[in-house]
């Protein structure tokens, strides 16, 4: 195991000599440096499968070949691990819409309470990067302008202008304002990429808005004026839970694969085969 996590050149012959040729219809494995991924195309003629290149053609339709007005919809509790994504998108994205735990950063940098929400230490310096990307590109950035808050992530909703958040409230999904904001956004859009879902979808309470976004989503994609593509594990099974997964058209179970590609870095088993 260690030898093929190592991309090691005597392991990737030994595993040649098993085949005539090599296939790598892994997408989700790619952005490893592994002797089966990377190091074995050096020793077998070697190809791309047919759902890898699926996959990559739904990337490029975000990425490279775009159809704009394009958005992208991201969230998740940690603004860290997407840093890269945003500041990568923002030369090429006309709406970036920053949702879910990861927007309390933000509502917090903008100076607002956020009571006791969940937020990632020491963001400070990377949402001042964000904002200092955008100045140099007509991308807009969107977070919540409101929100639905809950005192546990059990209780009720109850809807708050971001001024009047107590030291106790929850921010646990995004306000009808912030909705309709974001839903006149993907009504504009040729194109929506999406990972990271609005709230704390878990409770039905607090899963209107990620519902909301996805049902705005559903409803372009059935008369064919959006191109979507969804990823990220808890997005899929917010969409799986609606049962609207065959109203996108294309979604990436590839994890890191996924993230590292809107990156914009450049994927070890898909370079191996270029």
């Amino acid at each position: 195991m260690r030898k093929k996590k190592k991309n090691d050149t005597n392991f990737a012959q030994h595993l040649a000599k098993l085949a005539d040729l090599y296939v790598n219809d892994a997408f989700s494995c790619s952005h490893r440096s592994h002797a089966s991924v990377s190091k074995i195309t050096e020793f077998l003629p070697s190809f791309a499968g047919l759902q890898l290149e699926t996959e990559i053609s739904a990337l490029k339709k975000v990425t490279s070949e775009i159809k704009k007005p394009i958005t992208c919809i991201i969230g998740g509790s940690k603004i860290s691990t997407k840093i890269g994504i945003i500041k990568n998108l923002i030369s090429k994205f006309d709406n970036i819409i920053i949702v879910g735990g990861m927007a309390n950063n933000i509502i917090q940098y903008k100076g607002n309470q956020i009571g006791k929400s969940i937020k990632e230490e020491n963001c400070d310096l990377m949402i001042k990067e964000i904002f200092e990307t955008l100045e140099n590109h007509p991308c807009k950035i969107v977070f919540p302008e409101d929100v639905s808050i809950g005192k546990n992530l059990d209780d009720e909703p109850q809807i708050k202008e971001l001024y009047n958040i107590k030291h106790d409230d929850i921010i646990l999904d995004i306000g009808p304002k912030t909705l309709n904001k974001i839903k006149n956004i993907i009504e504009n859009s040729e194109t929506v990429l999406w990972n990271g879902p609005a709230g704390y979808f878990e409770n039905p309470n607090f899963a209107n808005g990620s519902y909301e976004i996805a049902k705005t989503i559903s409803k372009k994609n059935k008369n064919n004026s959006i191109y979507s593509v969804v990823g990220g594990g808890d997005t899929i099974a917010l969409i799986n839970k609606i049962k609207l997964t065959e109203d996108f058209n294309f979604i990436s179970t590839a994890g890191g694969a996924f993230l590292e590609y809107l990156e914009g870095k450049e994927l070890p088993g898909i370079k191996a085969l270029n």
